[in-house]
């Protein structure tokens, strides 16, 4: 998962990241019947080799893939379902989300897009309000209050239930996995319904337009939705193949599909949201406090909001265009001061083509008790999430609060140059 970045500005768009489920109101052109009519009336019949939309005969692979996706929805019609984002969404995953609740629709299921992070990106959050994304946050205290006797499954879209707190919830309520959709390598055993998991691709977006392509759901230029759904899959396919720098023929046939519906201004604007200043505090944080060593660039930058999470792959970004650097890693302990919830929250970027992100960051932080990898990643990007557990909170005391940074900050330091240079002492006694 890739968070792009823009230095160019976006007027009169009032950013926020409150995007709790109050319903953002939709362009004043929009045709409602239309919207929800081809929903009603689309045929659902069975997948050929002959019904590729775009042109292009569809490959094996993502017919048998599209063709599964259809049976496993024919089997759930008229349920309700949840689809879990990771705790904090990336284009890529809310876009691949959107085009899943409006798949599922044909088939009368209906789906609440759902995360339990936040938005802090200012490109998520651009997103969001300009196309009416219809995801919400919901806090793991909500979900844990709210009545799931009504869901009859919930869905992993762009994660695989390793960085997203809600899972947990939903597995003890007895709450069945429909179906896994995901580019990233496996992360562990999963039992579910329907599993498409293709690391070989380079963003789920890819997938789920293939999906659209196999005729699960015939894009229309003239549905205003579709066109926004349509941009939004563009954004997420873009940002995951870095600016398609990193695609494979599969995301450029992808994305010469997709270009036949998305708007180009919507996107546009999409991708000139200015940063944060507290974004900018937290780049210029990483760049006081990096090391580098064999050309990695090394960065923890202490504690941070956690609306201010996103920043740091940000600052990541920033780091890697340094000279004779290939590899950046910024880390930081994100807080949420309302539930005092602390996680240690890392994002590695490379240039470095001999160096694969997942392999790397499995390597230095290894596994949880019940096996679990605490980060992943894909071509040229990666991430990894530590709870602290029974430390988290008590920061009220600096002092306490600044040896606990220095401890963390210590053993990230040392798990990563252990691998960085594997012949030296990472820490040196003075």
């Amino acid at each position: 998962m890739q968070f792009n970045s823009s230095l160019t500005q976006l007027e009169r768009l009032p950013l926020t990241t409150d995007l709790t489920p109050e319903p953002t109101p939709d362009d004043g052109g929009i045709d409602r019947e239309a919207l929800e009519a081809p929903f009603a009336k689309q045929s659902v019949g069975t997948l050929t080799a002959g019904e590729g939309t775009n042109g292009q005969r569809p490959n094996s692979v993502s017919l048998q893939k599209s063709e599964e996706l259809r049976q496993t929805m024919l089997a759930h019609r008229q349920e309700r379902q949840i689809l879990i984002l990771q705790d904090f969404p990336d284009p890529d995953a809310l876009s691949s989300a959107w085009a899943y609740q409006l798949i599922a629709q044909q088939y009368d299921i209906k789906c609440e897009i759902i995360y339990a992070g936040t938005l802090s990106h200012q490109e998520n959050i651009a997103l969001v309000k300009l196309t009416g994304l219809p995801a919400q946050r919901c806090p793991l205290q909500n979900l844990k209050s709210k009545d799931l006797s009504s869901y009859q499954g919930f869905v992993l879209i762009d994660n695989q239930g390793t960085t997203s707190q809600l899972v947990p919830v939903l597995e003890q309520a007895g709450i069945p996995l429909v179906a896994v959709i995901d580019h990233h390598s496996l992360q562990g055993n999963l039992k579910s319904e329907f599993v498409d998991i293709r690391p070989d691709v380079r963003a789920t977006a890819t997938i789920f337009t293939q999906y659209l392509q196999t005729g699960l759901l015939p894009l229309d230029s003239t549905i205003n939705q579709h066109v926004k759904c349509a941009t939004a899959l563009m954004h997420g396919l873009r940002s995951d193949t870095n600016l398609l720098m990193q695609a494979k023929e599969e995301d450029f046939l992808a994305a010469a599909y997709l270009s036949r519906f998305y708007d180009v201004q919507l996107l546009n604007a999409i991708l000139q949201a200015n940063r944060s200043k507290r974004v900018m505090d937290v780049i210029e944080r990483s760049l006081k406090n990096r090391i580098v060593q064999n050309n990695f660039s090394i960065a923890g930058v202490g504690y941070l909001r956690y609306d201010d999470r996103d920043a740091i792959p940000q600052a990541a970004d920033f780091l890697v265009t340094e000279e004779n650097v290939h590899t950046a890693v910024v880390y930081g302990i994100v807080h949420d001061e309302d539930d005092e919830l602390e996680v240690v929250i890392g994002s590695l970027r490379t240039t470095k083509l001999t160096l694969d992100p997942d392999e790397f960051i499995k390597e230095a932080f290894g596994q949880d008790s019940s096996g679990r990898f605490f980060g992943g990643g894909r071509t040229s990007a990666g991430g990894f999430e530590i709870p602290m557990g029974f430390l988290s909170g008590g920061n009220e005391n600096s002092a306490y609060a600044k040896m606990k940074w220095e401890v963390f900050d210590a053993q990230i330091k040392q798990k990563l140059l252990r691998l960085v240079n594997p012949r030296d002492n990472p820490i040196q006694s003075e």
